[in-house]
């Protein structure tokens, strides 16, 4: 993928195409960016973040830029409630109304602007925290079934 020079963060490309840069969190090790707007990002290991819901990223995220939106994401989850869901786009009103949305398939959410206005810790999400409590869930189903 392609980096333009002039902007060499992907946080200055969010920025550049009128998005805050805290849509995405610290700990980026690699992007790659280019001319049709796809972007792509690596992290460390998989993550997760709190602004009024907590969000969680992949090892990879991507997505195409235009200008005020993403679309055709891939590698975020917001929770709402005790369910997560993908978020599939997002994008800001332009002049801008202070609000941004999160295309999460059923919805939209709305947060405000100013909660992404710089990149956020994000926490390590382990695979084995995933894989223990699915471990556990079927351990106390397979009881269940032997105690019928």
């Amino acid at each position: 993928m392609l980096v333009h020079a002039q902007q060499d963060s992907i946080y200055g490309i969010l920025k550049a195409h009128g998005l805050p840069m805290g849509l995405l969190p610290k700990g980026i090790t690699r992007f790659g960016f280019d001319d049709t707007g796809r972007f792509e990002v690596h992290l460390d290991q998989p993550c997760k973040t709190k602004f009024e819901s907590e969000m969680h990223y992949d090892r990879n995220v991507s997505g195409t830029l235009s200008y005020g939106q993403i679309g055709e994401l891939s590698g975020i989850s917001a929770q709402e409630l005790f369910l997560w869901f993908p978020v599939k786009g997002i994008r800001v009103d332009v002049p801008t109304s202070g609000l941004i949305y999160f295309d999460v398939g059923v919805v939209f959410k709305q947060f405000p602007l100013s909660l992404f206005e710089s990149p956020r810790d994000c926490s390590a999400v382990q695979d084995s925290e995933s894989d223990e409590a699915i471990t556990e869930n079927r351990h106390e189903e397979i009881l269940r079934r032997n105690d019928k």
